[in-house]
């Protein structure tokens, strides 16, 4: 299990996201970057930016 916080890449958000697959996390958090955010280009960089902040849980073991 995976998980994302957007809180790193995006100070003060709270939100934050759990898969077993880091494309599942990166579409969800595109889609919490759109609509929460307002973000209407996602630039390959900040696509990078979710991989490089998605990290193992290890509270889901």
């Amino acid at each position: 299990m995976k998980t994302f916080h957007c809180g790193s890449l995006v100070p003060g958000c709270d939100w934050h996201t759990r898969s077993d697959s880091e494309a599942e996390i990166v579409s969800r958090a595109i889609d919490h970057l759109r609509g929460a955010h307002g973000e209407t280009i996602i630039r390959p960089s900040i696509v990078e930016q979710i991989k490089d902040r998605t990290m193992d849980d290890k509270s889901a073991a």
